[in-house]
């Protein structure tokens, strides 16, 4: 039984009153909407992921969803309804039993909501996570209280939402109105559609306060780990000084299989020290001719990829390089920028600094460059 999931990303957010919509807002260091893929495959039940976005976002999202198994985004609608019917569409080849539709807008699925979701579909066509209505509903105009509106048997939606496949695509096909959410399609066309608890934590992003809700339910399940990082470099002449991802004007350049690059060298090893997977050079042997004059920007990046792939976030990174020659002062912001870049981090978090050893031992001397580095994670306990 092949399940997948619509992750729906095509809306523009306007009430979250910012520039970028709101499930490219960043939540714990990461896009809210990589942190809802996330979730929706966390359990193991949903194989693969169909991304819905705007026109012009498909490469955007693609990035985002890096090393998650997801089929290529696909261009939304006007509205949702025409966004979730895309998806569809974009589903028919691979003809799936159950679909899953859910906000990218909601980066929290609480454990057991997708399992009550697969079990009520045995029975139904359809089933949506909910929660009772528990505050007094006011029917108002003009400022006014109208009336009261009784709260018994009233429920707030949520997502995934799930379905039989081919009964959701019945149910789009036959639509002659704008639906709320999906279950109302088929409540159009007479089909039951099973309620299961929803939960507190299944916030959707609306308002900027939500994220410090969402934040403030996430993290008491990340730990803080600490990395530290040493390396060094001999400098020779005939190779350029590659420092932090920037090529810095020098006589001597750093010696090594790769560019060199110690500052970024020390930095992986503290990604790695603090996820406990080891150095860089277990990642990538100085032994493999793959490696031989290779930019250190990928090494980078599959560090950072790893913080990814495990649910972490990087807090803060500082890197201190120690040589008497050159002055790394006028280079640190370009340094501390593409460092940033390549982590895909707020430059507020990346810091680049230099000390000398005053004129004691090789780096006094000037034979080579010395880097220590240490990074702060937040890893999934």
């Amino acid at each position: 039984m092949m399940i997948v999931a619509l992750l729906m990303a095509a809306g523009r957010g306007e009430r979250f009153g910012a520039p970028e919509p709101k499930q490219y807002a960043l939540l714990l260091g990461r896009p809210v909407l990589r942190l809802a893929a996330e979730a929706l495959l966390a359990g193991g039940h949903v194989q693969q992921l169909q991304p819905v976005c705007a026109a012009g976002e498909e490469a955007r999202v693609a990035a985002m969803l890096e090393g998650l198994p997801h089929l290529p985004p696909v261009t939304g609608g006007a509205t949702r309804q025409a966004s979730v019917k895309a998806g569809l569409a974009a589903l028919a080849a691979l003809n799936p039993s159950i679909v899953l539709v859910h906000d990218a807008a909601r980066p929290v699925i609480p454990p057991g909501t997708i399992p009550a979701l697969l079990a009520a579909l045995e029975q139904q066509a359809g089933a949506i996570p909910a929660q009772p209505v528990s505050d007094t509903l006011k029917r108002g105009a003009g400022g006014l209280i109208g009336e009261t509106v009784p709260r018994a048997g009233l429920f707030r939606a949520q997502t995934p939402q799930a379905f039989r496949f081919e009964t959701l695509r019945a149910a789009h096909d036959k639509a002659g109105a704008e639906a709320t959410d999906d279950a109302q399609l088929l409540e159009w066309l007479g089909e039951a559609v099973a309620l299961v608890p929803g939960h507190e934590s299944n916030v959707k992003i609306t308002f900027p306060e939500d994220l410090l809700r969402v934040e403030s339910t996430l993290l008491p399940r990340l730990l803080p780990r600490i990395g530290t990082g040493f390396d060094v470099h001999r400098l020779v002449p005939g190779r350029p000084l590659i420092l932090c991802g920037i090529t810095v004007p020098h006589a001597l350049g750093l010696d090594g299989h790769s560019d060199a690059d110690v500052g970024i060298h020390a930095l992986c090893d503290a990604i790695y020290g603090a996820l406990a997977e080891g150095d860089i050079g277990r990642h990538f042997p100085p032994s493999q001719m793959t490696w031989k004059d290779a930019d250190s920007a990928q090494f980078l990046v599959h560090a950072m990829g790893r913080v990814a792939a495990r649910g972490a976030m990087l807090v803060n990174a500082d890197v201190t390089l120690i040589c008497e020659q050159p002055k790394i002062g006028p280079h640190a912001p370009a340094m501390m920028a593409r460092l940033a870049e390549i982590m895909g981090v707020a430059i507020g978090r990346v810091g680049v600094k230099a000390t000398t050893t005053e004129r004691l031992g090789f780096t006094g001397r000037g034979e080579g460059i010395a880097c220590q580095a240490a990074v702060s994670l937040l890893v999934p306990d």
